[in-house]
């Protein structure tokens, strides 16, 4: 059990612009990869033998900018993702914290799993924005930018677009925190030590495994979701439901080698 006590040495903005900055740094540094993972799972680029070689192959057809095609995107999304994350964390925890004070190591994963999800459905259409700008080629380009392709998928493809794959996000939450908290309730028995003893480096490696598990385990939903993001259709304007269900079906049958 953990006692929840909020520091009063920071305060909310503070942690925000914080959050956001090592977001912004984080992603910026990542974004190649990010990129080549987006195109490897929507299908859209050739089959490569190695990370140098598809990026080498972005670079020759694009240009170097290309590896950071959508990055600005993402960026301007953490502040805000950042800031209802911070705050329904803060509603989560208050919610599973006995009347002493104390929240259970499961409860305070699920707190940040209920939190993570509030804050992506909130800021989901821009993901589906990211998803368009890295899949479409940057010397002829679809949209112009992140307003254009606001304005373009909502005027040709109706507002339900910028939630396509958005079911699948949720669905995923349910895998990552298992992952989760499965590496965790075993920290323990790999170590060979109490929690509370654990140094700085073996924290790290902790989140980069529990990471790396959660990560693996929702991977298949992030495929599918990225495949019903990047399909472009003309707004259907009666049955809704179903064309969200042929959406998912469209995206299973890819993945599956059908289409």
């Amino acid at each position: 059990m953990a006692t929840w006590k909020r520091d009063g040495r920071v305060t909310g903005c503070q942690r925000l612009g914080c959050a956001g900055l090592a977001g912004a740094l984080s992603l910026s540094l990542t974004a190649p990869l990010e990129l080549l993972t987006v195109l490897a799972q929507v299908g859209t680029s050739p089959p490569w033998r190695g990370l140098w070689q598809a990026g080498r192959s972005v670079c020759q057809a694009e240009g170097i900018g290309a590896l950071w095609k959508g990055n600005l995107t993402a960026c301007l999304r953490l502040f805000p993702y950042s800031a209802l994350q911070l705050a329904s964390y803060r509603r989560f925890v208050m919610l599973f914290t006995d009347d002493l004070g104390h929240i259970s190591q499961w409860s305070a994963i699920m707190a940040g799993s209920l939190a993570g999800t509030v804050a992506t459905i909130v800021t989901y259409p821009t993901d589906v924005v990211k998803t368009r700008l890295i899949v479409q080629n940057r010397l002829e380009p679809s949209y112009k930018g992140i307003l254009h392709a606001f304005y373009i998928i909502y005027h040709q493809e109706g507002f339900l677009a910028l939630y396509r794959g958005v079911s699948l996000t949720v669905l995923g939450a349910i895998p990552f925190s298992a992952g989760s908290f499965f590496v965790y309730i075993n920290l323990n028995k790999i170590w060979q030590e109490p929690n509370f003893r654990f140094s700085p480096l073996q924290n790290f490696i902790n989140g980069c495994l529990a990471a790396g598990v959660a990560q693996t385990l929702s991977f298949p939903f992030e495929t599918v979701k990225r495949k019903m993001q990047r399909i472009e259709r003309l707004r259907v304007l009666a049955f809704p439901i179903m064309e969200g269900l042929m959406s998912i079906l469209l995206a299973w049958l890819t993945v599956l080698g059908k289409l």
